[in-house]
């Protein structure tokens, strides 16, 4: 599964830079008023590509952050409930006798008097 994850980093990196050779061309960005930004194509397509995907980036840890706390409480529960639940540990040498086991049930006479 590594090499498959690798593989795939490999090509994204591999078509990002044959993308960035052929489209390395000076742009002129009119920001606001008499600002103006020159620069590359490849540097502004990849800064509002990360620019648009930091909002899901931290939507994501914070989904982890919270799912981790709530994974984190439940096992702590767990531990607690299995705790109280635990029977008392019985004396090694006790005075009660010894309960009988309790015979199984007699199984149900089937009768065979045809379909039903």
């Amino acid at each position: 599964m590594q090499f498959l994850r690798t593989a795939f980093w490999v090509v994204i990196a591999v078509g990002l830079a044959f993308f960035c050779m052929a489209n390395y061309v000076p742009v002129t960005v009119r920001l606001w008023g008499d600002l103006v930004m020159e620069t590359k194509l490849p540097v502004l397509l990849i800064g509002a590509f990360l620019l648009g995907a930091l909002p899901f980036w931290v939507m994501a840890r914070a989904t982890r952050w919270r799912m981790k706390r709530r994974l984190d409480s439940t096992e702590r529960a767990l531990v607690a409930a299995t705790a109280a639940a635990a029977p008392p540990p019985s004396p090694a040498f006790s005075d009660a006798p010894a309960v009988a086991a309790i015979p199984d049930s007699p199984a149900p006479s089937s009768s065979f008097t045809g379909p039903a």
